[in-house]
This record gives C-alpha cells, sequence and structure tokens, in this order.
C-alpha cells in the first residue's frame, strides 16, 4: 500500500505541473456546436421556443454565413472568441443556437485519466476526485480553486438540488429508520414472508429495480434504500446487491422507457434533411422504436437476473469470491473493506418502550414511489425532492405520534447526516469533475476524431467505445448525450450517404442505441458517477470494490452487445 501511496504522490505532482504547461503552452482547438431546439413564430411574428413552461423570445438572427461562430471563422481564431452564444438561420431555414466549444486534444483526458488511475491505486475517492479537480482547473488556468472553482459549481441549481436530496432528505430519512427499526422491521417482515434465502432476496432486489423504472439516481436511492436491510438479513454480499442495483438502475430506464429520458435526447438528435428525425414526435417514435437495439441494457438486466438466481458464470471472480465469502463466513465486506455508508446507518438505536412496525417502512416508500410517479405523469418529470421530503416528514410524523420524543427524532436525523456526508461529499466532488471534464472538451476530442471514411458497419462500435470511454470519463450518461448525439447523428447520416446504405432507419437506430447504451455503460463503471457512488452508499459497500467487481459481468454485456450491433448493420443495413 506504500508503494502504491508514493506511487499516487508522484502522478499528482506530475499532474500539476502537466496541468499549469497545458494550460499555458498547448493552442485550444476550437468547434462549432449548434442546438436545434422547437421553435415556433409568436404573434408578434418573432421567433421563440418554451423552456420550463416559459416562453422565451429568440432575438438577433444573423445568417449562418455571417456568423463569427462557424467553424471556418473558429479555424482561424489564436484566442477565445468574443461571442459565447449567437442564433442563426442555416441555408435550410432551420433556426439554430451556435455555441463554441473547445479541447486541448489528448490532454482533455488529464483531469479524468489522474482521478481514475488514483482512484484505483489508492482506493481513496475523495483524495482522487480532488486532484482531478485541481488538474482540471489548472488546465483552464483557474487558480483560485475555492471561489472561482468549487464554490460557483456548488452554487448550481442542479448541485444544490443533489446536496438537498442526498444529504438532508435521504441521510435524514435513513435516520428516522434507523432510529425508529423501521427498515429492520421491514427486512424481518420480508425474511418471514418471502425471503427464504440470499437468492430470494437478490431476486426481490431485481424485481424493485424493474419496478423503479425512471432510471438514474432515483431509481439507485429506491432500490438501495429498500433492499438493504433485508438483503443484509439474508447475508448477500455488498458487491452482489451494488451490482444489482447499479446495473438495474439506468439500463431497465432504457427498455422501460416511460420517463424523463426520451424526451431529453430527443432534443439532441435532430439532423437536416432526415424526415423521421424532422419533427418531436418523429423523434419521440424514433426513440421508441430503437428500443429493441439496446442490447447491452436488455443484457445488463439479464445478467443481474441470473446473478439474483446464483448463476454466476458471467459475473467474474470478484463477485463469485464475494458471494462465495457471505455464504461461508456471513461477512458481507472484503477484507479492509470501506463501505461509504456509515456506522450511524449500519445499526438501529431504537429507543426503549418503542415496538417498530413494519408500516413505518412500507407506508414512507409508497408515499415517495406515489408522488415520483404521479408528478412524472401529471407534471412532465419525477418532483423528487417532494417524494424525499414527504416520506422523511411522514416517518417523523408516525415516530412523534407513536411517542417518540422530538428530541429522539431529531437525534436519529441528525445521525443519519452523519452517515451519509462523506458520500455526500463524494459526490459534489464528481459533479465538479464532471463539469470540469466537459469544459475541457474531453468527450469533444474524442468524437471529433470520427472521420465520415469508416466503413458503415464500424461506425456502431467505434460509437459504443467513445461514449464508453466519454461516459467513463466524466462520470455522466446525459452529459454524454449532450456531447455526443449532436455530432454522432450527422455523422451516421452522413455514412448512409455516402456508403448509399439500402436501410439508412435501421442502422441509425443501431448507432443511436450504441450511443444511448455506451453512456449508460460508461457512466454505470465509472467511480466518479453519481449512481456507482449512491449504489455503493445505499447498499453499504465499498465504492471501489463495488466498480472493480462489476467490471467484468458489465464488459461481458458490452461485448455481447457489441457483436449483435456490427452483426445488424452488417446483414440487414
Amino acid at each position: 500500500m506504500s508503494n502504491n501511496n508514493t506511487l499516487a504522490l508522484a502522478i499528482i505532482i506530475l499532474g500539476v505541473f502537466t496541468a499549469i504547461f497545458v494550460g499555458n503552452s498547448v493552442n485550444k482547438t476550437w468547434l462549432e456546436q449548434s442546438y436545434v431546439f422547437d421553435t415556433y413564430q409568436t404573434d408578434a411574428g418573432s421567433h421563440a421556443y418554451r423552456y420550463k413552461g416559459k416562453e422565451v423570445i429568440i432575438s438577433d438572427i444573423v445568417p449562418y454565413l455571417q456568423s463569427p461562430l462557424k467553424q471556418e471563422s473558429l479555424d482561424k481564431l489564436n484566442e477565445a472568441p468574443l461571442l459565447k452564444e449567437q442564433w442563426i438561420e442555416d441555408k435550410t431555414h432551420t433556426i439554430k443556437l451556435l455555441k463554441p466549444a473547445f479541447h486541448f486534444g489528448l490532454w482533455s483526458l488529464l483531469p479524468a485519466f489522474i482521478t481514475i488511475v488514483l482512484c484505483l491505486l489508492t482506493r481513496e475517492p475523495l483524495t482522487s476526485l480532488f486532484s482531478g479537480i485541481v488538474v482540471g482547473s489548472l488546465m483552464l488556468g483557474q487558480y483560485d480553486l475555492t471561489d472561482a472553482v468549487i464554490i460557483p459549481n456548488l452554487a448550481k441549481e442542479g448541485t444544490a438540488a443533489l446536496l438537498l436530496l442526498y444529504l438532508w432528505l435521504l441521510g435524514g430519512l435513513l435516520g428516522i429508520w434507523s432510529k425508529t427499526g423501521a427498515a429492520q422491521a421491514f427486512a424481518n417482515y420480508m425474511t418471514l414472508h418471502f425471503v427464504r434465502g440470499p437468492r430470494s432476496a437478490k431476486v426481490i432486489s431485481w424485481l424493485l429495480g424493474m419496478l423503479f423504472f425512471q432510471g438514474g439516481t432515483m431509481s439507485t436511492v429506491l432500490v438501495g434504500t429498500t433492499v438493504r436491510p433485508l438483503a443484509d438479513k439474508a447475508k448477500v454480499s455488498h458487491e452482489e446487491m451494488s451490482y444489482i442495483v447499479d446495473s438495474t438502475a439506468s439500463p431497465i430506464a432504457k427498455i422501460i422507457a416511460f420517463n424523463a429520458w426520451p424526451a431529453y435526447v430527443q432534443a439532441l438528435i435532430f439532423v437536416p434533411g432526415v424526415s423521421f428525425l424532422a419533427t418531436e414526435p418523429a423523434r419521440l417514435n424514433f426513440f421508441f422504436s430503437s428500443i429493441p437495439f439496446s442490447f447491452y441494457a436488455i443484457f445488463a438486466v439479464l445478467g443481474t437476473l441470473l446473478l439474483s438466481l446464483n448463476v454466476t458464470t458471467f459475473s467474474g471472480k470478484r463477485i463469485r469470491d464475494a458471494h462465495h465469502r457471505a455464504s461461508t463466513t456471513g461477512q458481507l465486506d472484503a477484507k479492509g473493506a470501506r463501505p461509504l455508508s456509515a456506522k450511524e446507518l449500519q445499526r438501529c438505536d431504537v429507543p426503549s418502550g418503542y415496538t417498530p412496525h413494519v408500516l413505518e417502512f412500507v407506508l414512507p416508500l409508497i408515499t415517495l414511489i406515489s408522488i415520483a410517479v404521479f408528478t412524472f405523469i401529471f407534471l412532465g418529470s419525477p418532483k423528487i425532492n417532494w417524494a424525499f421530503g414527504a416520506a422523511l416528514l411522514l416517518s417523523a410524523a408516525i415516530a412523534l405520534a407513536k411517542g417518540m420524543s422530538l428530541t429522539q427524532v431529531i437525534d436519529g436525523f441528525g445521525n443519519g447526516l452523519k452517515g451519509v456526508v462523506l458520500a455526500s461529499v463524494i459526490l459534489m466532488l464528481a459533479v465538479i469533475i464532471g463539469s470540469i471534464s466537459k469544459e475541457i472538451g474531453g468527450g469533444l476530442y474524442l468524437v471529433s476524431q470520427l472521420g465520415e471514411q469508416l466503413p458503415f458497419w464500424l461506425l456502431p462500435l467505434i460509437l459504443q467505445l467513445i461514449t464508453m470511454v466519454i461516459a467513463f470519463s466524466t462520470g455522466t450518461s446525459w452529459g454524454t448525450y449532450a456531447i455526443a448525439f449532436p455530432l454522432a447523428m450527422p455523422l451516421a447520416w452522413a455514412v448512409c450517404q455516402s456508403q448509399g446504405l439500402a436501410n439508412p432507419e435501421l442502422f441509425m437506430m443501431v448507432c443511436f442505441a450504441t450511443v444511448l447504451n455506451g453512456s449508460v455503460f460508461g457512466d454505470q463503471c465509472s467511480p466518479i458517477s453519481d449512481t456507482t457512488i449512491l449504489s455503493a452508499m445505499t447498499t453499504g459497500c465499498d465504492l471501489m470494490d463495488h466498480v472493480k467487481s462489476q467490471l467484468v459481468p458489465a464488459s461481458f454485456a458490452a461485448v455481447c452487445a457489441a457483436s449483435l450491433w456490427t452483426l445488424t448493420v452488417y446483414l440487414f443495413a
């Protein structure tokens, strides 16, 4: 371990000096980035679009050829363009928003590379993430880490919402459930009536993953929080549980796509001149028609089902060893593991005279799920904060109504905050490193290396690999979509046209599915991904044990998917 620490220190020092060199000596490569909105004309004749329910008027639209942000103009620049964005109208009369972006070439991958290598060497995500942030900030010329980097990122609406949800609401809810014994009562009830051993506990976990098909952090937290007590009681290893939770969160959202994903993704896949991508309804139909080609998501979900049934042939040595360890010794964590979930959430601290009841767990959980699902149905997006806030208040109200003192409830709430504070800090740093990686242009650089002269049957595989690397490096699938789709879909269409494919729509669907699924793989396996961190946190697993143990089954699913995508376009496109 001391050798690893020495090597890690050397990597940090080398990374810092390299970042300073890149920031001061390497020229930025500027690339034109265009974004298409669903625009319309107002009664006054102005162009507009809707954002978060409000009408936004578009002004100062210029012809594309006159824009200083077109690629031809950017190629002549030696410094940053004066404009950050500009609305233009192209020769097809499509209104677009141009936003220039840059990359440092291969150096753009340095912050993510430093972070991931340090995670693997030290098994200590906090230091690794912070080191990546330092390297990325120095490359951008931001030497004031607190005021110029960390505070502005923490002040963003999305980051503040994560902090509210995962520190206050999730931590508080877990703490009160621990104080009242509700989670343990639920585990006892399920064990008595449904769970007969580790296999049935894992199957129930898998079924809950199917039920919570909203995807991403919501599914991860809901499933992990629900199954942790019953899985621990059934002596299921934490590596197995974190893999099941992580590998049914985003993958199932691709298969049962009645969630926020289609609405977000469709806005990124407009390609001028392509009829089946011309309108929002057409793009939504394209999304749902491509679901049968989500081979990685299908294999990932089937793989977790096999593991739940104790079929570990495809799970890799680490998961097989974890399964054997838990079944023979009862040890849920590997030797030397440092679980993200703190001791405050691993024990019950029920006051004397207080009798836990299973409904103290079930009623808040039903409230949580109901609010999340119904707000999605009626408002268009699930209100996760409302759901967790209501569950937290209901849990506290039940405890008070049953005779627990307010002081004891607050004590449980405080213990919950302590239990997730480390994981919340890691989550915040992961958000910041993802933002920096995107600004530096790591994903942009990778996708820009592709050319139109590739053999058509090779493009899906390359898009899959590129998006896997982008998502793994940045820790976000949604961020990868924003980077990759505006570049990958026009590239796929250009390949269709230049190589005269007989079935271009099928080819586009497969390329679309590879970007969608490759991003999910990278996000799922990345040690700096919020879903990876939350899967480990809610199931009580060591973060790097979770990352290393799920790489083999996830990679096996990815290889199978890549083979099917290649065969599909080779035989049918």
